[in-house]
């Protein structure tokens, strides 16, 4: 229950703080005192999007707050502690800057537009004075009937259904639609791997066959120069090593003269015996060397494949192995494709028939709920003047339809407005008065199946007055008993069954205008409702009238 709105530059008001209880609360008011401004303020911190020009001329921002009592909202509350946020209050602020850089805190802590929707949609229930517009839109018909059902479960199931039929059949359009694409990438990757798999180059087989290339095609230089290389370390007269055996031999006749001799004995030793390993070395690799230009040319051949296919795919030749396992699994990806549009073919069919079973459930759910709808719409309009009226929800359920995230029924409310006429779509058979009313009777039937706390009726009775009007106050403040009805009127009749009366009203200064708020006595009320009753100047008479409409709603 909202127990306390304030607002500070917003619109006309300069600052305002109002304090609410239970019941039904009129808010009555001269024609643009600001009566609607209270509405759209709830609204704005409830959610609603905001616009700068709401913002007091001459200020930098609007702020508004509200506080509500949640001891006895539960989902409010369980809502909270799933965000984190304190369960045992619920203060809400919101502040509208002229730069639009808009702010919003639920128990001190930030939040956003969409989490005040959410929560604002738990809390109250705002009935907006065109509401008998929208009235004529099928979609609003549909949402009015599920508020009344009270079936979110159904919904939700619905909903979630659709979303994976949708998911699914999406996937299958885009790969059905991709197909010749597919098939054409397909063929190439065919032939790409066909080429490298003859190619079959192995992991780290080009080395080896560049190490041979070069080995084969420098084959006489490398035996000149090593041959070479052998007769001038030991077969030549004056070898390398015969030298050094010289020198180890006179070295060694000298030794015994100075033992420091040993040092380099020891080294031409060594060295002796490394040039003789050399010149081995060398010889037997000469002796290992062979002319093969059938292998050279198979060598070549083979090269100029590899670099022929690395320049043609655009990779660096020792990484075509890595690009052929690449490609086939591609193509394996691509092959299995029919295999898998069959599963998502299957799964798509799967997911629209657990569509229509939901489907099916949910169109039933809304028939019973037509059914008691129409009685209680039919009910209500007759006690709001309408006498011979009949009232008919229908639910159009096509299960050839492709359902939507709403199911597959056609929503519809139809109307007589006069005893013998057949029903027929509302914009076609009723007067802007007559509409009216039937607009408030359903928001009248509907917000008794609602489980929230405050409801709000922002000029609802508008072409309305009478003894129908005096209905419509009965039926508020009915609804009043139960819970806190904020109702913004211009009929005394309906002001009149308020539990609580407050009067707004515009002040106007010097250089600018704002709107004040009053909580009325018994003895104010009757004055208020005096004005509202009519005439330039408030009467004994009208006072009579007024107290006399007190008195009665009272005493009920």
């Amino acid at each position: 229950m909202l127990t306390q709105l304030q607002i500070r530059d917003f619109a006309i008001v300069n600052e305002l703080s109002l304090d609410l209880s239970g019941g039904l609360i009129a808010l009555t008011g001269e024609t643009g005192a600001g009566k609607s401004i209270l509405v759209d303020a709830l609204g704005l911190v409830l959610g609603d999007r905001a616009n700068s020009s709401t913002i007091r001329h001459g200020t930098e921002r609007a702020e508004i707050s509200a506080h509500f009592d949640i001891s006895q909202e539960s989902q409010a509350r369980a809502w909270l502690a799933d965000q984190g946020l304190e369960t045992a209050d619920c203060l809400i602020r919101r502040v509208i800057n002229r730069d639009g850089k808009n702010r919003a805190w639920i128990n001190g802590s930030p939040v956003t537009l969409q989490s005040l929707k959410t929560l604002g949609e738990m809390l109250v229930d705002i009935h907006g004075q065109h509401a008998h517009q929208s009235l004529l839109r099928r979609e609003v018909q549909r949402c009015i009937l599920d508020d009344y059902a009270d079936h979110p479960p159904l919904l939700a199931a619905m909903a979630q259904a659709h979303d994976v039929w949708r998911k699914a059949a999406r996937r299958l359009a885009e790969i059905t639609e991709q197909r010749e694409t597919r098939e054409a990438r397909r063929e190439l990757l065919r032939f790409q791997t066909a080429e490298l798999q003859a190619l079959n180059l192995t992991a780290g087989e080009l080395e080896h066959i560049e190490q041979e290339h070069a080995r084969l095609a420098h084959a006489g230089r490398l035996l000149e120069t090593t041959e070479a290389a052998y007769h001038g370390l030991y077969a030549a007269d004056h070898s390398a090593e015969s030298v050094v055996g010289r020198c180890l031999s006179d070295i060694e006749h000298l030794q015994s003269l100075d033992p420091r001799l040993t040092e380099p004995r020891e080294l031409l030793a060594a060295a002796q015996i490394q040039l003789r390993e050399a010149a081995d070395w060398l010889r037997y690799y000469a002796d290992g060397l062979e002319m093969d230009p059938a292998r050279l040319d198979f060598l070549e051949s083979r090269l100029a494949a590899i670099q022929s296919l690395a320049r043609k795919h655009r990779v660096p030749p020792a990484d075509l192995p890595h690009l052929l396992h690449t490609l086939e699994a591609e193509l394996h990806q691509l092959e299995t494709d029919d295999e898998n549009l069959e599963a998502l073919a299957d799964t798509v069919a799967c997911a629209l028939e657990t569509c229509r079973h939901r489907a099916a459930a949910l169109s039933e759910a809304r028939c019973q709920a037509a059914t008691r709808l129409s009685e209680a719409v039919t009910q209500a309009m007759q006690g709001l003047g309408m006498e011979g009226g009949h009232f008919v929800c229908t639910v159009a359920a096509d299960a050839r339809a492709q359902p939507s995230a709403h199911g597959t029924d056609r929503v519809e409310f139809l109307v007589s407005a006069n005893p013998g006429q057949p029903a027929q779509p509302l914009a076609r058979v009723a007067s802007g008065g007559e509409l009216s009313r039937i607009s408030l009777a359903i928001q009248m039937i509907a917000a008794h199946a609602l489980p929230i706390a405050t409801l709000v009726f922002d000029e609802v009775d508008t072409g309305i007055g009478g003894g129908v009007a005096e209905v419509v106050g009965r039926q508020l403040r009915s609804l009043g008993e139960r819970r806190q009805v904020l109702c913004v009127t211009h009929l005394p009749q309906v002001a009149a069954q308020a539990h609580h009366h407050l009067r707004i009203k515009k002040r106007k200064e010097r250089r600018y205008t704002s709107t004040s708020i009053e909580q009325l006595s018994n003895e104010q009320r009757a004055r208020e409702l005096a004005r509202m009753l009519g005439g330039l100047e408030i009467t004994e008479q009208s006072l009579a009238h007024a107290r006399e409409m007190m008195a009665r709603a009272a005493s009920r």
